[in-house]
């Protein structure tokens, strides 16, 4: 199991948040803002199998607009390794 960790532009969460769900994947949406992307930002924490990690960053890719040159990235995601999941 994977944990993907997106943090996206906040003018892109909703349709990313609606892209993902359409999808039938389950998505925490945290509203954040700190020194790695600056202000404007919101996190999503995404639970997958192995095997659905390039089905999330293909779909990030085609739904998240391109980079802005002022702006920086709208964009990134980081990809864990889960050692253990539970659903109380």
């Amino acid at each position: 199991m994977k944990l993907i960790i997106m943090i996206l532009d906040d003018r892109d969460a909703e349709i990313v948040s609606h892209a993902l769900t359409e999808k039938d994947f389950k998505v925490t949406h945290v509203a954040s803002t700190g020194g790695f992307m600056r202000h404007g930002r919101c996190t999503f924490l995404i639970g997958v199998e192995d095997e659905q990690v390039d089905d999330v960053m293909v779909l990030m890719r085609e739904t998240v607009p391109p980079p802005e040159h002022h702006r920086g990235p709208r964009a990134l995601a980081f990809v864990l390794n889960v050692d253990q999941y539970e659903q109380l």
